[in-house]
């Protein structure tokens, strides 16, 4: 199953929430207590932010963390860069290539490459700012007839039950 890690979901949820917000200064006790996280959680996600640029701290009495750079400059591949312990890939050879042993052979990497690909571009056409708003699905949804032996018709399926009784 593909699911991002609770790490991503959280730096996610903590630069929307900073994006709702851009000049103000944050700091990680602030974000922790209005987003119910712990607050070591978001010092860790605030400092691994903060390595990619993502996230400025500033130090004293009034310091915190703002965002590093516009909200709209800041992807969600951006996201997933700065907190994954790995480089992006569904598969050990789109993440690290020469990982696998039978990659030489392999003759489905090209697919599952094309694949990343396809997710990875996805994940950088969606900004932190788009993270403020929902938006409806834009992709069509793609029907498919039913094979012929899981078609079944009205008649088929409400067959009425016919009772005889002794006389």
């Amino acid at each position: 199953m593909l699911r991002i890690s609770k790490i991503i979901d959280y730096g996610t949820l903590v630069l929307t929430y900073m994006a709702g917000s851009p000049d103000r200064v944050f700091s990680a006790a602030d974000l922790a207590a209005t987003l119910g996280l712990g607050q070591p959680t978001v010092s860790k996600v605030l400092k691994l932010l903060g390595q990619r640029e993502l996230v400025k701290s500033s130090r004293g009495a009034r310091g915190g963390y703002v965002l590093g750079r516009p909200a709209h400059d800041i992807s969600i591949a951006h996201i997933i860069d700065a907190l994954e312990e790995q480089p992006f890939g569904l598969t050990e050879c789109t993440s690290v290539p020469g990982a696998c042993s039978v990659e030489a052979g392999c003759h489905i990497r090209s697919n599952w490459q094309r694949i990343n690909s396809v997710i990875r571009h996805t994940l950088e056409d969606v900004s932190v700012a788009d993270m403020l708003s929902p938006t409806p699905i834009e992709f069509p949804l793609i029907a498919r007839p039913l094979p012929e032996s899981k078609v079944r018709t009205r008649a088929a399926q409400a067959q009425p039950t016919t009772w005889s009784f002794p006389e």
